[in-house]
């Protein structure tokens, strides 16, 4: 992780949130997991924002300057511990956002040997930003969204386009689409051979819920779930920036106020997705096998691939 991530802080579920809905969402965690969550975050948070743990073996995950929310599912140092007293295997799998690499970072990012590139975005979103693919590497397209291209509606306030948000993710789980989307991308990871890259434009959301569903089948607790999450915020810190700043030069302090939730992501955002696995199926494990209709043994191979 970066120096800059030193500023992620350790999850805290928002003061407003009533203690019995904070309950039941754990509750829903823990039968999903089948295990108690850890009760020292400390180190795990720490860990996850780039320090502590680190095993001078495993060499860093590189910084792409073109693909700036490029990183390791299993995240930084020596993996996120799981709530088994496992650990989660790096170099297995990563994500990022569009493949735009310079010469340097394409450079780079051939070292790491990834054989398979899953590209979740839109017809549409591919035609206008095409990947820059590492040597060697076999892309395929699998839009989970199933449609043409993705269209952000007209938002009258901030507050809908975080309900616009909330509602996407609320989508992943119910969708047809979707869960055939992300029903396929989990079961391509379990098969593939090698390193695996799956990414979307942003790398935050379609790529962030694909990356919750990986962490939550490796068992990681759910407070380094979110966190994980969260850190899209600390690798697109400039691309946020830049993206609010155009949209003020063209269309005023007002609409760039309105569409800054679309450009970040919140806890909410994936608390809305896991709340609808819980509304719709009860645990993660009946999403993923009624749900995207995994298998037990796509799930075990995902887990073995996952997990040291």
């Amino acid at each position: 992780m970066p120096a800059t991530a030193k500023n992620c802080s350790p999850f805290r579920s928002p003061a407003s949130t009533p203690l019995r809905a904070d309950y039941s969402r754990r509750a829903f965690l823990r039968s999903s997991a089948s295990a108690l969550l850890l009760s020292g975050m400390g180190s795990t948070l720490l860990s996850a924002c780039g320090g502590g743990n680190l095993d001078t073996d495993q060499p860093a995950t590189p910084r792409l300057a073109s693909v700036s929310n490029f990183r390791d599912v299993a995240g930084a140092a020596a993996g996120y511990p799981t709530v088994d007293g496992k650990q989660m295997r790096r170099g297995a799998f990563y994500r990022a956002n569009a493949l735009t690499l310079s010469t340097a970072d394409a450079a780079t990012l051939n070292k790491l040997g990834i054989a398979s590139v899953y590209d979740l975005r839109t017809p549409g979103e591919i035609a206008r930003t095409a990947d820059v693919l590492p040597s060697g590497a076999r892309s395929q397209a699998l839009d989970v969204l199933g449609v043409n291209d993705f269209v952000t509606p007209t938002l009258d306030t901030a507050a809908a386009a975080v309900a616009f948000m909330e509602g996407e993710a609320r989508a992943y789980v119910t969708g047809a689409a979707q869960r055939v989307g992300y029903g396929e991308i989990l079961t391509r990871l379990a098969n593939g051979a090698g390193a695996q890259l799956f990414h979307s434009s942003a790398g935050k959301d379609r790529t962030g819920w694909v990356a919750a569903l990986l962490l939550s089948i490796a068992n990681v607790p759910l407070d380094v779930i979110m966190q994980d999450y969260l850190l899209s915020n600390v690798y697109l810190a400039q691309s946020i920036q830049a993206q609010t700043a155009t949209l003020q030069a063209q269309d005023g302090d007002a609409v760039a106020t309105i569409e800054s939730p679309l450009f970040n992501v919140q806890e909410n955002y994936l608390q809305a997705g896991f709340d609808q696995v819980q509304a719709s199926y009860g645990t993660m494990a009946s999403y993923l096998t009624q749900g995207l209709g995994l298998s037990q043994a796509t799930i075990d191979m995902l887990h073995a691939r996952l997990v040291v």
